[in-house]
């Protein structure tokens, strides 16, 4: 039985602690701030509750899988799961609106001829098998295995399948999401659709390997889900497999340091001047806090990926309002932005704030979010990652973008709260409250991530940060690589 010393409480941490815990180890999580969940946090005020990190779950079989091997208990006797449907609805520059079911591509298809036009939904059907195509190639090596130690051969190769261009007598193939968009798809729309689901990471679709087109696929294949009372709940239901799985919490309890003998991890300093002692070390933290925590030591291996662009970051507008959700609301509405180009240099260059960004619009069909009669609402928008705090004007900004899509919220208007890149930076400690995007394959390597095993023997990354990279289920996945690594051993080669 080894000591294990983990640094941080996010989902990726939790679930490596769990499934460590379950194989036999004493594990005991130090987490900085008072709670557990890294970036899915509650907001509550006068019986308004509301996420404020993630509000949907997709590829929930990650956290199947969590709660089956660590206990007979299976996820939907500890949450309860809701397919959303459907799976979101689209307003669109020009005013066209569609609503896509979940998990159907006949649906989807239908869908979106209905609403663009005949063809638009077989271009749209064509591009998703070209992207389970890449799907197949990239999931086992960017979800299921440590990161390989030849990388590059997922950064050269481009695993999507892209069709023939051919222009001023010269044939070629999209490299970037936004190529295919404009060659494949042929309809600002559809383009916006796809591009959603890159920018919703905070990636810049014209600089995006076409490979991000698993991140639509994904939600196509695998479906949306909601946890009712909120994706907090899910946090929740985690934090308490630890418990029963014996794991040791220590809240407020920051650690300073990572203590190194022989080359080999060997427990963890804290910020009170106590030193825990620990076989293996497991750092759930961003790059910059484990560079500290380091005191500067290399601790990752030679050969390692490039530097990834900076990330980017949320603005979140909390709503509550008076009068209850109108019968057939859709869950997740996205109200694109009415100047794309605009938007995208506004966010990853150097032009000023755009005045409509794109937004999405939660509204959950749970009565235990809000008084009886009343709503809850969350608006999401991306923002550049930066410790100031961005004014209420950007606020009013996204409220005025929102009722496009949901005409009247601002007569409705109780109150609203605004959650800032501060505070996403306030509790994961990133910096400037950026959000870590998914890995990606091809693009030279830049959107891979760190592995998980570092130079120092006994040491291990875990989380958004580390491979293979952000989002819930991503978060999951590093939680079951790291337990892997640290209980079979360098040879661990992922489940199969």
């Amino acid at each position: 039985m080894a000591r294990i010393a983990v640094i941080g409480a996010g989902m990726g941490a939790l679930t490596a602690a769990a499934r460590l815990a379950v194989a036999g180890h004493r594990v005991a999580v130090y987490e900085r701030t008072d709670t557990y969940g890294g970036a899915l946090r509650r907001f509550e005020r006068a019986g308004f509750v509301f996420d404020t990190g993630p509000g949907l779950l997709p590829l929930p079989a990650v956290y199947r899988d969590l709660f089956v091997k660590t206990g007979k208990e299976p996820l939907e006797s500890c949450v309860e799961l809701v397919q959303v449907d459907p799976s979101s609805r689209h307003v669109f520059a020009d005013g066209t609106e569609v609503s896509l079911p979940n998990a159907s591509r006949a649906g989807v298809v239908a869908a979106l001829d209905e609403a663009l036009g005949s063809g638009a939904g077989k271009r749209w059907g064509d591009f998703l098998v070209r992207a389970r195509e890449a799907w197949d190639r990239t999931r086992r090596p960017l979800l299921e295995e440590p990161l390989w130690p030849n990388w590059q051969v997922l950064a050269e190769r481009e695993p999507y399948p892209s069709v023939p261009h051919k222009k001023l007598l010269r044939t070629r193939r999209a490299a970037t999401l936004a190529e295919i968009g404009a060659w494949e798809l042929r309809d600002p729309r559809l383009t916006a659709l796809l591009e959603s689901h890159a920018l919703g990471h905070g990636l810049d679709p014209r600089a995006t390997p076409a490979s991000a087109a698993v991140l639509p696929y994904l939600e196509h294949a695998f479906g949306t889900w909601y946890v009712r009372g909120g994706l907090r709940e899910l946090a929740r239901a985690v934090y308490e497999r630890c418990l029963a799985r014996k794991v040791e919490f220590h809240f407020g309890a920051e650690v300073t340091g990572v203590r190194e003998k022989d080359g080999r991890a060997s427990g963890v300093e804290l910020a009170d001047g106590s030193v825990a002692e620990a076989d293996f070390v497991v750092a759930g933290v961003a790059p910059g806090v484990l560079d500290r925590l380091t005191a500067g030591t290399a601790v990752r291996g030679d050969g390692e990926v490039p530097p990834q662009p900076a990330a980017a970051s949320r603005l979140t507008v909390l709503l509550a309002l008076r009068g209850a959700r109108p019968e057939g609301t859709a869950h997740r509405t996205v109200v694109h932005a009415r100047d794309r180009a605009a938007e995208l240099d506004a966010l990853f260059g150097t032009a000023a704030r755009d005045a409509h960004p794109t937004v999405t619009v939660l509204r959950p069909d749970d009565p235990g979010l809000a008084p009886r009669d009343h709503e809850s609402v969350a608006l999401t928008t991306v923002v550049p990652a930066r410790p100031d705090r961005p004014g209420d004007d950007l606020a009013d900004q996204v409220i005025t973008v929102a009722e496009r899509a949901c005409p009247g919220l601002r007569d409705r208007l109780l109150w609203h709260e605004v959650r800032t890149p501060a505070d996403i930076a306030d509790a994961t400690g990133a910096e400037g409250g950026a959000v870590p995007v998914p890995a990606l394959a091809a693009g030279g390597g830049r959107l891979l991530h760190p592995s998980n095993s570092t130079r120092v023997h006994g040491l291990f990354t875990v989380g958004g940060w580390a491979h293979p990279g952000g989002g819930l289920p991503h978060a999951g996945m590093s939680g079951a690589l790291v337990a892997g690594l640290i209980v079979e051993g360098p040879e661990f080669r992922g489940s199969q």
